[in-house]
């Protein structure tokens, strides 16, 4: 650790409030983040500084050096945690916090607490000889998509900065450094729990489960069952968090379940991408070589991955194995239930239906299918659906996201007959259906568009301009109209990487 470390530190510019460092010394390791050599401030995000309550204009100032690690800002406490996982079904007893430092946590002005996590910062005690750092691309990666996500409406992690380190960093080629900034309602993950339950720790998931149920279901304190009722809660906010992932597209690409929170956040945006052309087996991460991910196949993970959440609950849930076993299965069953529950109530808003009745389902399944043989844009077919539903004109515009136009139309006729019992009006149900069918995702060639420009040109221009097209995703920016097209096929992206 250097001195610059230890003193240059810039007064309360996080109001840190932290609690995970109160846990016993076996959940974390205590680690400072490693100085870089010429820090740069990419971005700040500063409406979420001032909604976390921070001091803009001392990040404005020292931004460069805090979001780096070369400056440890006062108040913070920094470590990194302890945590196990499956990772694409085999199980690692010991992973944790190879390149992220958690420098602690803020309450914001609503009073909900964050953690303010680097990523890149350096080796830990978990780096597994690893370097602890990241590369450019993942940084933005990661930024745009998950401010993406957030402007979506779907729950996941925040992005504060991105800064530059003036260092190399050795993967397949040498690449600029960088350091990402993520604030999250907490990084505790499944494989926090499976850290303590594979060593036979009992009282380590117990004092962890505790924690959870303060800091995000303090209302479960007073169930009879406080440990199931956590198990219950936590799976129907995957069951939700999921549904909502497929509605938009959006393929994680990496659902191990170190990489899957227990305040049902979507946490790390690796090789994640969104669908062009429909088709329910895509798949695009790197390392996803079997398909264990792919789009379509994310709820059964889901599940999977609350299975084993479960099992290291067991003890807690009920002293008597078989009883304990009965319950947690309960729990896993219903989750199937929830799941298309949410996910069937979404899917009807995006094809305008205020209500369910017999054949929904079998509607929303017809267009998929429809979708899928004809290579239809998944983004662009919701959209056009939406302007159709108000303004009959517009079937030429909805049928050309089809191979064959005319193939939509035995479709379409099914759809206006359903509509005709709708109660809605059409401007009614236009205006709901463009409220959650987005005109704009972060489609993965202008992501990689903009990763490279910074790569190769210190260019950050497109980056910017995504993210300010992607923070109004339902919005018609007719200046960003070209943000709206899928890629040509020069442009097709057809692997993504974690960068690890």
């Amino acid at each position: 650790m250097t001195s610059a470390l230890q003193t240059n530190r810039p007064g309360a510019a996080f109001p840190f409030d932290n609690s995970y460092v109160g846990l016993p010394q076996r959940f974390f390791a205590p680690q400072v983040p490693t100085p870089v050599a010429e820090p740069w401030l990419i971005k700040l995000n500063e409406p979420l500084a001032a909604e976390l309550g921070l001091d803009v204009a001392a990040l404005r100032r020292d931004g460069a050096a805090i979001f780096s690690g070369n400056l440890v800002p006062e108040g913070a406490e920094p470590l990194a945690m302890a945590y196990a996982g499956h990772q694409f079904g085999g199980f690692s007893p010991q992973l944790g916090d190879g390149r992220a430092i958690l420098l602690g946590e803020v309450v914001d002005r609503s009073g909900r607490r964050f953690d303010i996590q680097l990523k890149g910062a350096g080796p830990t005690p978990f780096s597994r000889r690893g370097d602890g750092r990241a590369a450019i691309g993942p940084v933005l990666r990661e930024y745009i998509v998950s401010e993406a996500m957030f402007a979506l409406g779907i729950p996941a992690t925040r992005a504060l900065a991105a800064v530059t380190t003036g260092e190399p960093v050795y993967r397949e080629e040498v690449l600029p450094g960088a350091v990402f900034t993520r604030v999250a309602a907490s990084h505790t993950r499944v494989g926090t729990f499976q850290f303590f339950a594979a060593r036979g720790d009992t009282d380590g998931v117990r004092a962890l489960a505790d924690y959870v149920i303060d800091r995000h279901y303090p209302a479960l304190k007073e169930a009879d069952n406080p440990y199931l009722a956590l198990f219950s809660a936590v799976s129907e906010r995957q069951a939700s968090l999921i549904a909502r992932w497929l509605h938009v597209g959006f393929i994680h690409g990496v659902m191990n379940t170190d990489n899957m929170t227990v305040s049902g956040e979507t946490i790390d945006f690796g090789p994640c991408a969104f669908v062009d052309a429909y088709d329910p087996a895509t798949v695009f991460s790197s390392i996803d070589q079997h398909g264990r991910y792919a789009y379509a196949n994310q709820p059964g993970i889901g599940q999977w991955n609350l299975a084993r959440l479960g099992e290291t609950l067991l003890p807690l849930i009920d002293e008597e194995p078989d009883g304990a076993v009965d319950k947690a299965n309960g729990v896993i069953r219903s989750y199937g239930e929830r799941f298309q529950a949410h996910w069937l109530a979404g899917m009807l808003g995006k094809i305008g239906l205020a209500g369910e009745e017999d054949g929904d389902l079998e509607l929303v399944q017809a267009l998929l299918s429809l979708m899928q043989a004809q290579g239809a844009d998944f983004t662009l077919t919701f959209r056009r659906l939406s302007d159709l539903a108000g303004d009959e004109t517009a079937e030429p515009s909805f049928a050309a996201s089809f191979r064959e136009p005319e193939a939509c139309a035995p479709w379409l006729a099914q759809w206006h007959g359903r509509l005709s019992r709708d109660p809605q009006t059409a401007a009614e149900r236009s205006m709901a259906m463009c409220s959650v069918n987005p005109a704009f995702i972060p489609r993965n060639h202008r992501i990689e568009q903009a990763i490279e420009a910074a790569v190769e040109n210190g260019d950050f221009s497109l980056f910017e301009a995504l993210l300010t097209v992607l923070a109004k995703p339902y919005e018609d920016q007719p200046g960003f109209a070209a943000y709206m097209e899928p890629p040509k096929p020069s442009e097709r992206v057809l692997a993504t990487f974690c960068g690890t």
